[in-house]
């Protein structure tokens, strides 16, 4: 991961650079001076990887600073970004004396960006992408299993037990419903989030948010199906990108729907939920899902396998179903028709009594695990909680 630096005499064209740096998923943080007057730190250690000097009319100003910044760290790589494609012959001298290493166009284009910070990140030995740490995909082995109940209930846990600063992304196809399990009314959704990527830095992705009374942050999905036919999945992967940018665990409920074309999110998520209970069909689809994740590219020990409205008392049909899809089973969701069905009718979370609810205890382990805390005595001692073992945080 880069440290990037701004260098701008324009505030709005600050913001889209900042915005399209976000979107990259390889920057860590992002500085932005004023041009002229800012003051430059003093010490090496302050300063960032990587300085773009958006170029205004007085260019000799930006290299001072840019030649300033080099002096004190000259490790720093000075990229300028200017409105004049190609430079001109002037331009590129004054640049070259200034210490600049490369150019950007203005627009910056987010493939030549990308690529430009990737190459930059291998150069440099810096940390590859956070998104191993922080992106959870949950998805459904099949329609109706219930993997929304349970990105939402495990975004709750995580927001209130864990104390993470969380967000779920309503990425199911072809309507999204996280927003009903939680009874809330956005006003914003995916489709704003994609329509709006010249601006999607942290502070408007902030505001296209819907917040839930336990701090659970949501982007709600699509409410009309159609609208699936023209959002394309490497403009969600730059959503993905922002919002890891902006929270400590980004939750993504994918639904039962994908293809090869989600690879690339598939492929840097820290872990993959699949949700699917103990019956033929959704065990059929469960060991089709799991050979088609190996085939996008997916490391088989991200993926994790959630048995939902599973029957106490079933340990021997476990085995069976671990024998089969050849991995061992990350956590039994019990069933509880009344207090589930009561959940999602009432648009309320698994919080309520939770010392008493078999149901929230297990969310609440399942979360504990999945942050690497201690999940406290009475999920401990919660209902199955002394039958499985779960893998050890990565």
């Amino acid at each position: 991961m880069l440290t990037i630096g701004i260098a701008s005499g324009d505030a709005a064209s600050s913001a889209q650079i900042v915005a399209a740096l976000e979107q990259t998923g390889v920057v860590k943080s992002i500085k932005e001076w004023a041009i002229p007057g800012a003051r430059i730190p003093d010490t090496a250690d302050a300063l960032p990887d990587v300085v773009l000097l958006d170029l205004g009319r007085d260019a000799e100003s930006f290299f001072a600073f840019g030649a300033q910044v080099r002096r004190i760290r000259p490790a720093t790589r000075l990229i300028a970004v200017s409105a004049v494609s190609p430079p001109t012959h002037q331009l590129l001298l004054e640049a070259m004396r200034g210490g600049v290493q490369d150019f950007l166009p203005k627009p910056i284009g987010m493939t030549v960006l990308r690529e430009m910070l990737s190459r930059l990140t291998e150069e440099s030995g810096a940390e590859g992408r956070t998104s191993l740490d922080k992106l959870i995909v949950v998805m459904g082995s099949k329609g109706g299993v219930g993997a929304t109940t349970v990105a939402v209930n495990l975004g709750v846990q995580l927001s209130v037990f864990a104390r993470k600063r969380a967000v779920l992304l309503d990425f199911a196809r072809p309507l999204g419903n996280v927003h009903l399990l939680l009874d809330l009314r956005p006003q914003f959704g995916v489709r704003d989030a994609v329509d709006n990527l010249e601006r999607l830095d942290g502070h408007f992705f902030a505001g296209l948010l819907t917040p839930h009374t336990t701090k659970l942050q949501v982007l709600a999905g699509a409410t009309q199906p159609e609208e699936w036919q023209t959002i394309a999945v490497p403009p969600l992967e730059r959503v993905v990108n922002v919002a890891q940018n902006s929270f400590d665990t980004v939750l993504l409920d994918m639904g039962a729907q994908f293809g090869t074309d989600w690879a690339s999110i598939l492929k840097t998520a820290r872990m993959i939920l699949i949700v699917a209970e103990a019956n033929v069909p959704s065990l059929w689809t469960l060991q089709r899902r799991l050979v088609a994740l190996t085939g996008l590219g997916v490391e088989p020990e991200r993926v994790r396998i959630v048995l939902n409205r599973w029957h106490k008392g079933e340990e021997d049909v476990l085995k069976g179903i671990q024998k089969d899809i050849n991995r061992p089973v990350f956590a039994c969701i019990p069933n509880d028709f009344r207090k589930a069905s009561a959940s999602t009718n009432l648009g309320t979370p698994l919080l309520e009594n939770a010392q008493n609810n078999g149901l929230s205890l297990r969310y609440r382990q399942i979360a504990a695990q999945i942050a690497g805390i201690d999940p406290g005595p009475a999920a401990k001692k919660g209902v199955l909680g002394g039958l499985f073992s779960f893998p050890s945080k990565r």
